[in-house]
């Protein structure tokens, strides 16, 4: 992938910019009939949640990150400049496939030393590697967007994707790839604020009948006292419908308020579908050298004082049962780490992870990264984790298909972002 930097003002004009992508496509060939090009320019302080309130398309794919605790980030990331989504085979795999063979045809010019600079892939997977006809989600999603706009500490990075080749109308895309420059690098608008849904307007109903799930629990506990399983999670599912229409920007607001120590997340399937939630768990973090993962299992709630939140706290980290589930992951993220050749390294005791309504048993597990091993290998081996599956894994992802009766679809499963350079971050899409 050529780099070319360049200063912040990459085009003073409109027709710099339609020279350039003209170049562009005048060194397309028939071995190179099309090219990505990735323009990065930093920007003056703007909200990305605010800028997805305002091109927020629900025929358009998007992806939205955003944990404001520790180094502030958030990202929005809208429309795709080119996408795959996967059905069937490996489809870690061919996401892989996907990105190198856009990143070979990519030029990414601009302030490209900036956070979150140059192309950014988006990626989504369901819990399982095949789905329900019904499901709105595909096994596998992951695009490099045609606006992405990141929030790192303070600064502020806009990002703008396209593919050009031999057809394309470059004077059109030149317009309107400068009028969104321009809009961008000037937006001051807040989240407007919507009112919160009142919860007398919320029906809820089980998608199944309770006693299904607790025969189901029962049959579980059966099979781990048969010594068949050591654990098992279960999931049941709430249908909430609500007499005025769910609003996606309100939601998220309200979720990065409550959770700021959370992961919050959207994430749309540009067919009007989209997937929310604010989540603690990292399941994959790489930054250049380093390798991050997170053994989180084991909870207890927080307490309504001080001395019944601590009393919860020390009853939790001597809980043998919660012990035993914690151990089953962290050993698992270890052991599997070391099979692809990394060295881990972790403490022999939990620590605890506090937050807003729950606190969890949680081990952070690192190790040295050479990039030689693509973070979506890493994911392949490591998903699921026995924190939202089990012990023995193949055994228990075929009970839980047996047991549940709703297709889990993105819940429990991988999201997150993938880098030029291969560095990302990949959370687990569990709500809290």
């Amino acid at each position: 992938m050529p780099v070319q930097p360049t200063f912040i003002n990459l085009f003073y004009t409109r027709e710099e910019l339609l020279k350039f992508l003209l170049v562009c496509r005048q060194k397309l060939t028939d071995e190179l009939p099309s090219q990505i090009v990735s323009i990065s320019l930093e920007i003056p302080m703007v909200e990305p949640l605010a800028v997805l309130q305002e091109f927020f398309l629900e025929n358009r794919l998007h992806f939205y990150w955003e944990k404001k605790a520790g180094f502030r980030v958030a990202i929005a990331a809208i429309d795709s400049a080119t996408y795959l989504t996967v059905e069937s085979g490996n489809r870690f795999q061919q996401c892989q496939d996907f990105i190198k063979t856009c990143l070979d045809k990519t030029i990414s010019v601009g302030t490209v030393a900036l956070p979150f600079s140059g192309p950014h892939f988006f990626s989504s997977f369901t819990f399982f590697d095949s789905c329900d006809s019904v499901n709105s989600f595909p096994p596998a999603t992951i695009f490099l967007p045609s606006l992405q706009i990141s929030k790192s500490g303070d600064r502020y990075t806009l990002v703008v994707n396209v593919e050009i080749d031999f057809t394309t109308d470059v004077e059109k895309i030149s317009g309107n790839l400068w009028k969104q420059i321009q809009q961008i690098s000037s937006f001051n608008k807040k989240v407007s604020f919507i009112p919160p849904t009142s919860v007398e307007n919320f029906n809820k109903v089980n998608l199944e009948e309770p006693q299904i799930f607790e025969r189901s629990v029962a049959f579980a506990l059966e099979l781990i006292h048969q010594n068949h399983l050591k654990k098992i999670v279960l999931a049941s599912a709430i249908d909430v419908r609500s007499k005025t229409p769910f609003n996606l920007i309100a939601s998220l607001n309200n979720l990065r308020q409550i959770y700021p120590d959370c992961y919050v997340f959207s994430i749309g399937n540009g067919k009007g579908q989209n997937f929310i939630g604010a989540s603690p768990e990292k399941l994959i973090g790489i930054e250049s050298d380093r390798l991050i993962t997170d053994a989180l299992a084991g909870s207890a709630p927080r307490g309504k004082t001080p001395s019944q939140d601590a009393e919860l706290a020390k009853s939790l980290l001597s809980s043998k049962k919660d012990l035993r589930e914690h151990f089953f992951v962290r050993d698992f993220l270890v052991k599997s780490l070391e099979e692809l050749g990394f060295l881990p390294k972790c403490s022999p005791k939990p620590q605890l992870l506090q937050l807003s309504n729950i606190q969890h048993l949680w081990t952070p597990i690192k190790a040295g990264n050479s990039g030689e091993i693509h973070v979506l290998e890493i994911l392949a081996k490591l998903h699921p984790t026995p924190a939202m599956a089990g012990v023995p894994r193949d055994i228990v992802r075929a009970k839980i298909r047996e047991f549940e009766t709703v297709d889990r679809s993105l819940y429990a499963a991988p999201i997150g972002w993938i880098d030029s350079k291969g560095n990302g971050e990949i959370g687990r899409a569990s709500c809290r």
